[in-house]
């Protein structure tokens, strides 16, 4: 088994792990001890933060995972200066960012619009966004080492543990929502000081202070050229993602941020299996280095098969159950004091969305990783321009089904300028007829699922659904072989279900 797949599963346990506990916190806790409006704030406290990271690591982050092992390969620990570096690029940017964020204060919160009420929490963004920066910048380092089980167990699983520490002290009203808001912002505090003591542990990172090393002389203008268009990339594409964040708090309000959160958080869960890839990363920037096109075609068909799988699953398991989801968040959590059925239309179309995006694979790794990584930036331009016009529009005529038909439709275009550029300049095509009959089958068992008589007891309902779509689709996986790697894994741990 290779360490993509070793790493990939176990990752994938503690995301999953992870996506669990968020679960309980945001349809549990959060439905029952805040109310759509204070869930907005968070939402968009997060959000306002990715964004500012993205901006704030002026690429170093990308420079990390890019050029880790020539560092690694050509120099002494004592001698190696990319944690200076990167730290140091990072904490310029993020002084930069804050006094900029200062200064416009005024003129941000006046774009808040029908959100007033998140200016209270504005300087809670700061804290949250340093700590998410320096934990990203440690997080390279370690998957530059081929550790990303233990970075995503902290980002994923214990950052959720203590989330949900912080809404059980709320629901008890042992702190009030200000004190909760402080905790919030200092979420990441905990996981930076482990990593930082893993990784110096660990005997293979130290932060030297010292001068430009021969592999900073000699890459020096690479590297800068790389982060810059990076940074670019990368700000493009956060902003392109959370952008509809700041739409839906300056146009909609709070309440509806907090429903649009919910819908996110749903189907967020089916990117568990494109989250548990992160070792892909330096794998694929080893590959391209060492001109192993085979590795790379290899990794991108394991990627798009495996993904497209888990993927399809997910979303049957979701979408043929969101009406007892919204049923139970209303009538259960709620005791019919918020209506939460808005979320049905919505996590249809993010589902078909997210369905797309994993069935592309890593294409975007392996651009990021190649020496055509400029394509990355185009695109994400490209992607940027795109949905920005379309989420505004969209959102003012049809409200949140009119962003989520906004983010499928630009996801559909730029997957298939990257898959076009994959094929064309590198001959990497992935997929082959069994993909097909997949999509093809799996979409009979969902029409089928779904037209079920519903059954007035919700679990009953979601027992039967889970049932009947979790057998049709596993026979019709075992059948096609669409993905061998998944169908070996469960010809290891459950052998008779192939003698059926």
């Amino acid at each position: 088994m290779g360490i993509i797949q070793k790493q990939g599963i176990r990752s994938s346990l503690y995301i999953i792990i992870g996506f669990v506990i968020g679960a309980f916190n945001l349809l549990i806790l959060s439905t029952a001890f805040l109310s759509q409006a204070q869930l907005g704030i968070t939402r968009a406290l997060i959000d306002s933060s990715t964004t500012l990271v993205a901006l704030c690591s002026l690429g170093s982050i990308n420079i990390i995972y890019k050029f880790y092992p020539y560092y690694n390969d050509h120099l002494d620990l004592k001698k190696n200066d990319l944690p200076f570096l990167a730290a140091l690029i990072s904490l310029v940017g993020f002084c930069l960012v804050t006094c900029l964020c200062f200064v416009f204060k005024g003129f941000i919160i006046r774009k808040l619009g029908k959100s007033p009420e998140f200016a209270d929490y504005f300087f809670h963004i700061f804290p949250f966004t340093f700590l998410s920066l320096s934990f990203l910048l440690l997080e390279a380092f370690m998957w530059g080492q081929h550790k990303t089980t233990i970075t995503n167990f902290l980002k994923e699983t214990v950052v959720r543990l203590l989330t949900s520490l912080l809404l059980i002290l709320l629901g008890f009203k042992i702190i009030n929502f200000n004190t909760f808001m402080q905790g919030f912002s200092l979420l990441y505090f905990i996981p930076v000081i482990i990593v930082l003591v893993i990784l110096i542990r660990s005997g293979k990172w130290r932060f030297n202070i010292v001068g430009p090393s021969k592999i900073t002389r000699r890459l020096n203008k690479k590297m800068i050229t790389f982060g810059a268009f990076i940074l670019g990339a990368h700000f493009l594409n956060v902003l392109a993602k959370t952008n509809d964040t700041f739409l839906v708090v300056g146009t909609q309000g709070l309440k509806e941020m907090g429903v649009f959160s919910i819908a996110l958080y749903i189907t967020a869960i089916m990117d568990v299996p494109q989250r548990s890839l992160s070792i892909a990363i330096p794998v694929l920037a080893k590959s391209w280095k060492d001109k192993d096109m085979a590795n790379i075609l290899h990794i991108y068909k394991q990627s798009v098969s495996n993904l497209l799988v888990v993927g399809l699953a997910m979303f049957g398991f979701i979408w043929l159950n969101i009406h007892n989801l919204s049923s139970f968040l209303t009538h259960t959590m709620s005791r019919g004091n918020q209506n939460w059925s808005m979320i049905e239309p919505v996590v249809l179309i993010l589902g078909i969305a997210k369905i797309i995006d994993l069935g592309t694979g890593v294409n975007a790794s392996i651009i990021g990783t190649s020496n055509l990584w400029k394509f990355d930036f185009m695109t994400n331009v490209f992607y940027t321009v795109l949905s920005l016009p379309m989420n505004y529009f969209l959102i003012k005529s049809l409200g949140l089904s009119g962003l989520a038909l906004s983010n499928l439709g630009a996801l559909i275009l730029f997957n298939g300028f990257r898959y076009w550029f994959l094929w064309h300049k590198f001959d990497l095509q992935p997929y082959n007829i069994k993909h097909l009959q997949l999509l093809i089958i799996t979409t009979v068992i969902y029409l089928l699922v779904y037209f079920i008589p519903r059954q007035a007891n919700i679990y009953l309902d979601t027992f039967i659904r889970v049932s009947v779509f979790g057998s049709l689709f596993l026979a019709t996986l075992l059948k096609i072989n669409a993905a061998p790697d998944i169908n070996n894994m469960i010809r290891k741990r459950v052998p008779f279900l192939f003698k059926l």
